[in-house]
């Protein structure tokens, strides 16, 4: 079972008020309802089929007729279709059908811009599952005027959504963790919620962690690099037996890094600070090492 499938069989069972159920209604027909001498409405979910069929029977007083169907093959889903044949009229009016864009009695404060989210979500929307892959939220929806809509209408939740044309339609999307965990609860879909919230915790946490890996990996590299350049110098130095023509400070680091070759060099001065009884600092050692590179050059020339 989908991610998808498990936030609409949540939101499905909830229970709203009748000026909610209006609005729900009314963004569910005039995304999947098609409207002729009567109207039919079709889902491959069979939650979401009895939530419309209940609202339709407690909102309008009327039994809409269930069919049932195969997808085109055998391994499809079944494809539930709700048709209506009575008070057709009053339904269209009702719930605001012949505009393009709904007039705003139908979301005219929170609750209702939620029910109408909700409505739509149950329609046309979809959600990834954070635990398989990216995070997505999106709705793919007719008009570009309508998505601009839909779009609008997250954006009161601050839900940072974008609208990107897709061949005909036009698509609503979100892509942010967070926002896609505000959208649910939005929607009170409180279950999914947990399980999204969890899992995106656990993901932020493991990316955290093979981020600061591999910082700390590239800060090994970074000092056996810097190392084995000071080895190859002293190297160079000793090749011509010219080691002895340091002063003593920077022949003794000379010495202390052939003996520790992979620490670094802060960690150096301090072993050199403990094992001579003379301090010195990692910027002092840096020093002499660079009047090490300054004579291993010269010899190189």
């Amino acid at each position: 079972m989908s991610f998808t499938t498990i936030v609409k069989n949540e939101i499905s069972k909830l229970e709203t008020k009748q000026v909610e159920n209006i609005t729900e209604l009314s963004a569910i027909l005039r995304n999947i309802g098609v409207i002729n001498n009567i109207i039919k409405v079709q889902t491959e979910n069979a939650s979401v089929a009895r939530r419309i069929y209940t609202l339709l029977k407690d909102t309008f007083n009327i039994s809409p007729r269930i069919v049932v169907r195969r997808g085109f093959n055998f391994n499809k889903n079944y494809i539930y279709i709700i048709e209506i044949d009575k008070k057709i009229q009053n339904i269209i009016d009702s719930l605001e059908l012949k505009t393009s864009i709904p007039k705003e009695y139908i979301y005219s404060d929170e609750y209702l811009v939620r029910a109408y989210l909700r409505g739509l979500f149950l329609s046309v929307g979809s959600i990834n599952d954070p635990k398989k892959s990216r995070y997505h939220l999106e709705f793919m929806v007719s008009s570009k005027e309508y998505a601009d809509f839909v779009s609008e209408l997250l954006n009161k939740f601050e839900l940072n959504s974008k609208v990107l044309k897709r061949e005909n339609r036009y698509m609503i999307y979100v892509k942010e963790a967070e926002k896609i965990g505000d959208f649910l609860r939005l929607m009170r879909a409180m279950n999914a919620v947990f399980y999204y919230e969890d899992i995106r915790i656990y993901r932020d946490h493991k990316n955290m962690t093979n981020r600061l890996n591999n910082c700390e990996q590239a800060n090994v590299d970074k000092i056996i690099d810097s190392a084995n350049k000071q080895l190859k110098d002293i190297e160079k130095i000793e090749s011509i037996d010219a080691l002895e023509l340091l002063d003593d400070k920077t022949k003794e680091a000379a010495i202390y890094r052939k003996k520790y070759p992979e620490v670094s060099l802060a960690e150096l001065s301090e072993i050199i600070s403990l094992e001579t009884g003379n301090k010195i600092t990692k910027s002092g050692l840096y020093h002499r090492f660079n009047k090490i590179k300054e004579m291993a050059n010269k010899i190189k020339k």
